[in-house]
């Protein structure tokens, strides 16, 4: 599912315009994405946390020469389910 199909679900369940829950969509993920970037977790109540995460620098391999190869330290972001979520994607089928 991509932002619009997610736009028209959320749009047909509320009884609101697609174009205006798209404006609303764009805007919280952009949120999001500021809050965890400033190393503020995002928890959104029965869904998940979205937080930053370090790595640290590592040792890796070279998939195509084997060659040992040095990994530098970084940041991503990451996702932490709750378990309503869990329980109701493992319940799904």
């Amino acid at each position: 599912m991509n932002t619009s199909e997610l736009s028209s679900a959320v749009a047909a369940k509320t009884g609101q315009s697609a174009a205006s829950v798209k404006l609303v969509l764009d805007a919280a993920f952009e949120a999001i994405a500021d809050a965890v970037a400033d190393d503020q977790s995002v928890a959104l109540s029965g869904f998940g946390t979205f937080e930053a995460r370090e790595r640290a620098a590592r040792t890796g391999r070279n998939p195509q020469t084997g060659e040992s190869m040095d990994i530098p330290a970084s940041r991503s972001v990451g996702f932490r389910p709750y378990p309503a979520l869990k329980a109701r994607i493992r319940d799904a089928k």
